[in-house]
């Protein structure tokens, strides 16, 4: 990346930030979910921040009565966000609009931990998994879930869409495995026990639809191949604790992104014998959430 030294901060006091999301519209702009006290008591805040001549600036923030885990942005309005929470319900946002949500779908019984909305064009759909085991598809003109899909046991911590085949997403889970789902059948496509470890990240390259990466635990991150899932494609090493977050890079095949509770955030390229890029040491405490730009190729 070779521009960590253009480094922006801006502090949310009382706040710990769980994940951060570039808007797919606006350049610079970030959606950020947070929580008080780790997310283990407390409020939760969505706060909308751009980055222009001045440094970040927050442009908005809403307040929800328990934490924020994970935030998405609509595909199809710019204003519109949709967070989930520990009281394990989803909330939409307006940006254009000073106060919120315009809706609140509960129906996961435990925190519900991850959202995102789909990428893939005629489909607004939206899934979420939750610490009650499940993941739920919904359409955010519909009041209700459309589909509840089981087959984990243990918490859901991550759930990603495809961003090339409609109506597929991977989960990651505490049962230390990764699972492809397609909207259309109601069971499990497919399996991966991908670490021997409990699994908190997962995510798809952009540039081949069969190949997506996990981060557990274990301090690994691994890629696998939905051809042959037997082995993993790549192993990476580095961070000393859990990986939180991993991300590929929207223009890169090969390089991707992680962040740990090891306060660092690395980035690899898995192509390379010494697949170790760089490694940011920037935070002072738990790094759980990271995005890299659509737009500005070097920006994170």
């Amino acid at each position: 990346m070779g521009t960590t030294a253009g480094a922006g901060a801006l502090r949310l006091p009382g706040l710990h930030g769980y994940a951060v999301e570039f808007s797919p519209y606006c350049p610079g702009r970030v959606a950020c979910a947070a929580a008080q006290y780790y997310g283990m008591a407390g409020c939760g805040t969505l706060a909308v921040l751009e980055q222009n001549e001045a440094g970040i600036v927050l442009l908005r923030s809403f307040d929800w009565n328990d934490g924020l885990f994970d935030v998405t942005w609509s595909e199809n309005n710019e204003n519109l966000l949709i967070t989930c929470s520990g009281d394990g319900s989803l909330q939409i946002w307006d940006m254009a609009k000073t106060k919120g949500p315009l809706q609140v779908f509960k129906e996961h019984t435990l925190e519900a931990y991850s959202v995102d909305w789909s990428q893939t064009r005629g489909e607004q759909l939206v899934v979420s998994g939750s610490w009650d085991q499940t993941a739920k598809l919904w359409d955010p003109a519909v009041g209700k879930s459309l589909c509840t899909f089981k087959g984990h046991e243990g918490v859901i911590y991550s759930t990603i869409w495809s961003p090339h085949i409609p109506g597929c997403f991977a989960s990651a889970s505490g049962d230390q495995t990764l699972r492809i789902w397609d909207v259309k059948t109601p069971g499990v496509k497919l399996v991966i026990p991908a670490h021997q470890a409990e699994v908190l990240s997962c995510d798809w390259c952009k540039y081949d639809e069969n190949l997506l990466v996990t981060g557990a635990v274990d301090c690994s991150l691994k890629g696998w191949d939905l051809r042959n899932i037997r082995q993993p494609v790549f192993v990476l090493f580095g961070h000393t604790y859990a990986i939180r977050r991993v991300k590929f890079s929207p223009f890169h095949a090969t390089i991707l992104a992680s962040c740990s509770y090891d306060f660092t955030v690395r980035f690899w390229d898995f192509s390379k014998p010494n697949p170790l890029l760089e490694t940011v040491e920037h935070h002072t405490e738990f790094t759980c959430g990271l995005d890299l730009s659509l737009h500005n190729r070097g920006q994170v």
